[in-house]
């Protein structure tokens, strides 16, 4: 029943296309910005929880 419903739907596939994209954008700007941030800001951050 869902399946008859969803090939209805004018445009469908462009969903899975543009969720695909999203998710490797946002995994690809996450790996960009752990290449970036410096030791010393990776050292301070992690010691956060530990401060007081």
């Amino acid at each position: 029943m869902y399946k008859y419903l969803l090939q209805s739907v004018e445009g469908i596939q462009w969903f899975g296309i543009v969720t695909l994209l999203l998710f490797f954008g946002t995994f690809c700007a996450a790996i960009i910005r752990i290449m970036l941030t410096n030791k010393k800001q990776i050292d301070y951050m992690s010691n956060l929880p530990l401060e007081d």
